[in-house]
């Protein structure tokens, strides 16, 4: 079925929808990763996107419940060259065309995906509409300029839970019982260390590697008050990764302000950004971002460069975090963004990439093991 990109700048792009008929809209960006497709449509942190994935044989190896990082598909829509409709893989239980088409995700391939990357590289992520329906440039350009900004746009209420949540079975099982009720609701304090997570958009596999590292997790709404997680009285606290620009959530940053001297805080992605915000510091959107699993990452304490996993749009101001006690962790070599911070006097980091990788390297696991050993020594 045919189908047309127009991007707000006036770039079209024809291409074919192999969902079926459709029109969406969202930020166009572009993932550099060679696996994990299933992975990239469910991560929260990618809610309002239309991702182009710029390795071109996509839906090879269809997909399959346990390789989602999240109850739904997040994008808003999926941009591919070919679309492979016959998956061949062990663990497959449907092609990727029928997963996208059951949740109402629209996703086209036959699109030229290395001159639409060359181009958001040039000109920066923009806003964009794909469709079906509306086959004229113009009118379809015009749809794209009048499409919601990233800017100033609080997507993390699209994304948190509504209620809190253990982690169970490798689900989530919802917690019936008040955050308030002032009873214990850690079952393995003493043997597993506990700790409260934030919901800005967390991935499961984020939930995995806590766990993996000896710690029991109660994830909570992104509007939880810091009160609230007092009476929890966790280890620890995490900031979890999430979607679009860290500025208007106030009530997050404004919450990390009253726990930054309570517990070890760990932030990962937005958590890490808020974090950020919550010391005064300021963020700024990048051009056209990071997302892939190929950035290479300098640990600035050790000097060793790891290869990460990650997708943000924004970073942290490194000129605005001066005089703030915080040491830069973690530097971008691509670009020389903010990579990571870590606290001088307080046992609290944050970092930007994605350590739990799904997909991606492995090579940062070992913060996990770090925010376990911070919770122990604090």
């Amino acid at each position: 079925m045919k189908a047309l990109l127009a991007l707000e700048d006036g770039r079209t792009f024809t291409c074919r929808s192999f969902t079926g008929p459709g029109e969406t809209s969202g930020e166009a960006v572009f993932n550099t990763s060679m696996t994990g497709y299933q992975e990239v449509l469910t991560d929260p942190s990618y809610r309002g996107q239309m991702v182009t994935m710029t390795y071109p044989l996509i839906g090879n190896y269809g997909v399959n419940p346990d390789d989602v990082e999240s109850g739904r598909i997040q994008v808003a829509g999926f941009i591919v060259r070919e679309y492979q409709p016959f998956h061949s893989n062990y663990k497959a239980t449907e092609s990727l065309a029928d997963y996208l088409k059951a949740q109402g995700i629209m996703g086209v391939d036959e699109l030229d995906t290395r001159a639409l990357t060359r181009h958001l590289r040039i000109h920066g992520a923009l806003r964009s509409v794909m469709s079906t329906h509306d086959l004229h440039p113009e009118s379809l350009v015009k749809k794209a300029r009048m499409s919601r900004s990233m800017v100033g746009c609080d997507l993390v209420q699209e994304v948190t839970c509504q209620r809190a949540y253990r982690w169970k079975d490798n689900a989530p099982e919802i917690i019936d019982t008040p955050l308030t009720a002032g009873q214990d609701l850690f079952r393995h304090r003493g043997s597993r260390k506990a700790v409260v997570a934030f919901d800005f958009g967390i991935k499961y596999n984020i939930i995995r590697c806590l766990e993996a590292a000896g710690c029991e997790v109660i994830v909570v709404p992104a509007t939880t008050s810091a009160e609230t997680v007092k009476t929890l009285n966790p280890d620890g606290v995490f900031l979890s990764n999430g979607p679009g620009d860290p500025e208007p959530l106030s009530y997050a940053i404004d919450t990390v302000k009253n726990l930054i001297d309570y517990r070890p805080l760990f932030g990962i992605c937005l958590g890490h950004q808020i974090l950020s915000l919550a010391f005064g510091g300021k963020t700024y959107k990048l051009k056209f971002g990071h997302r892939g699993g190929n950035q290479p990452v300098q640990n600035m304490f050790t000097k060793k460069v790891e290869i990460t996993s990650q997708n943000h749009g924004f970073a942290a101001d490194i000129h605005s975090l001066e005089g703030k006690d915080l040491d830069v962790f973690h530097m971008n070599l691509n670009d020389n963004t903010v990579e990571g911070l870590k606290h001088r006097k307080l046992p609290v980091f944050g970092v930007q990439y994605h350590p739990e990788a799904s997909p991606g390297p492995h090579d940062a696991a070992y913060l996990f093991d770090e925010f376990a050993k911070m919770m122990k020594t604090c």
